[in-house]
C-alpha cells in the first residue's frame, strides 16, 4: 500500500478542511478515496471542490480524483473503497462510526471530542482494544504546536520540580450569536452535548492534563446562555486538586472579546508560562522549599532568572496528525494521539458538568452512570433552533443552504 484511501464522514466545516489539505497535496501519504455525508449540498460541494483543486493544482492534475460519494456512511464503510476513515459529524456519533469502522476492519481517525459522555467513549475504547492490529487517532492537533509540546517536555524532565499550581485562562473562543444561530443543533444538549467546553476546548483540556496530568477533584461554576441566547455553557471557571496537594484553576468563555490564552504552570523550582505563542520560564536559583527551609531573613525571596524559551519544530496542525496517521498504518510509526487518550480531557469536562448540576466537588473517577443520567435529562427537554441559516466554511469561501 503506497498511500492509505481515506473515507470522510460527514463533510461540515471540518471534514471539508481535511479534504482540501489533502487535495493541496498537504497530505502526500492519503488519498480521499470516498466521502459520505447525508446533505445532498455538501455532497455536490465536494465535485465542486475536486474540479477547483484540478485548476489550482494543474501540475497535480492526474491524480486529483472525484472521491466515491455516499449519502449513508455505513455503506461507506462497507464497500471496500477505503483503508481508514475520518469520523467528523456531531459529537454524539463520534464512537458511533468509529466502532462501526474499525469493526469492519478499517483504521480510525476521530475529531475531537472523543463523544459525550465517557461511557460512550469506553465502548469506543473497548472495541479498539479488540482490534489492535487497526490504528485510532485523535484529532488532537494542538498537540503539534512547539509551544505546548516543549512545556510538557520541560514539565516532564523534572528540572522544574513538582507541580504546585496550573493555571489556564483561555477567552479567545469568542463566539457571537450568528455563530449559534448557524445550525439547529449548535449548542443544545441533543445536538452538541454541552457548550463551551464540549465544542471550543477539548483541545486546551486535553493540552492541560497532556502537561500537567488528571486532578482529583473538580469543582467547578458554570453559566448557561449567559452571553447568548443558547442553552448549553458559555462561561465557566473551574478549581481542581491534584494527588500531590498541587491546585488548578481552568476558565473560559465564548462571551469575551477579543478574549486572551495565558497558561501557567508553578513548580517548586520556577514558573513556565505562555501568553499566546510566547513561552517564558522564571527559574529559581533555589528550590522554594529548599529556600523557605534554610532562609533566615523574615522577607527575602529566593533569586530567579527570567528567560524566553526557544520553541523548535513544525506547527503543523492538523496535516501533522493526518500524515502521522498515515505513517503509522503504513510503516507503524507513533501517532501524535492515540485514540484512546481522547476520554481524559472529555473526564474533565463531564466532571465540571456533573459538579455545576450538583452544586458541589466531584472527585475523580466520577460515578459515570450519574453523568449519564442527568445529561439526557436535559437532552429531553433540549429545544432546537427553527428556521436557521447554515453556513459551512472551507479555504475556498462560506457556502450558505437556507
Amino acid at each position: 500500500m503506497k498511500k492509505v484511501r481515506i473515507g470522510i464522514i460527514g463533510c461540515g466545516n471540518m471534514g471539508s478542511a481535511h479534504f482540501n489539505n489533502i487535495l493541496a497535496g498537504k497530505c502526500p501519504e492519503i488519498e480521499v478515496a470516498a466521502i459520505a455525508d447525508i446533505n445532498p449540498d455538501r455532497l455536490k460541494w465536494v465535485e465542486k471542490a475536486t474540479a477547483n483543486a484540478k485548476e489550482k493544482y494543474p501540475e497535480r492534475a492526474d491524480e486529483i480524483r472525484l472521491p466515491a460519494l455516499f449519502d449513508d456512511a455505513g455503506k461507506m464503510i462497507r464497500s471496500g473503497l477505503i483503508d481508514a476513515v475520518i469520523v467528523s459529524v456531531p459529537h454524539y456519533f463520534h464512537p458511533q462510526y468509529v466502532i462501526e469502522a474499525m469493526d469492519n476492519g478499517l483504521h480510525a481517525m476521530c475529531e475531537k471530542p472523543a463523544g459525550v459522555y465517557t461511557l460512550q467513549v469506553r465502548e469506543m475504547m473497548a472495541c479498539a482494544d479488540r482490534h489492535p492490529d487497526l490504528k485510532f487517532g485523535m484529532m488532537f492537533n494542538q498537540r503539534t504546536t512547539p509551544v505546548y509540546r516543549k512545556m510538557r517536555e520541560i514539565i516532564q524532565s523534572g528540572e522544574l520540580g513538582a507541580i504546585r499550581r496550573t493555571s489556564w485562562m483561555v477567552t479567545g473562543w469568542y463566539r457571537p450569536q450568528a455563530y449559534y444561530d448557524s445550525g439547529a443543533w449548535r449548542a443544545t444538549w441533543s445536538g452538541e452535548g454541552g457548550g463551551v467546553l464540549l465544542n471550543q476546548c477539548p483541545h486546551n483540556l486535553d493540552l492541560w492534563q497532556w502537561i500537567c496530568g488528571m486532578p482529583v477533584l473538580v469543582d467547578a461554576k458554570l453559566h448557561y446562555g449567559k452571553w447568548h441566547d443558547i442553552e448549553v455553557e458559555d462561561d465557566v471557571t473551574t478549581y481542581v486538586e491534584y494527588a500531590n496537594g498541587a491546585t488548578g484553576t481552568f476558565i473560559t468563555s465564548t462571551g469575551d472579546a477579543p478574549g486572551c490564552n495565558r497558561f501557567e504552570i508553578v513548580c517548586d523550582g520556577g514558573t513556565l508560562y505562555c501568553d499566546g505563542g510566547s513561552l517564558w520560564l522564571t527559574k529559581l536559583e533555589m528550590p522554594e522549599p529548599e529556600f523557605s527551609r534554610t532562609n533566615k531573613v523574615a522577607f527575602a525571596q529566593p533569586k530567579n532568572e527570567r528567560i524566553q524559551i526557544e520553541c523548535p519544530g513544525s506547527n503543523d496542525q492538523h496535516v501533522g496528525i493526518l500524515n502521522a496517521f498515515a505513517a503509522a498504518i503504513l510503516r507503524g510509526e507513533p501517532m501524535i494521539a492515540d485514540g484512546r487518550e481522547g476520554i481524559n480531557g472529555l473526564t474533565l469536562s463531564n466532571a465540571m458538568h456533573l459538579s455545576s448540576w450538583l452544586g458541589k466537588p466531584i472527585e475523580i473517577p466520577f460515578n459515570e452512570e450519574q453523568f449519564k443520567e442527568e445529561l439526557f435529562k436535559r437532552v429531553k427537554t433540549s429545544r432546537r433552533k427553527e428556521n436557521v441559516t447554515t453556513v459551512f466554511s472551507d479555504t475556498t469561501g462560506t457556502y450558505v443552504v437556507k
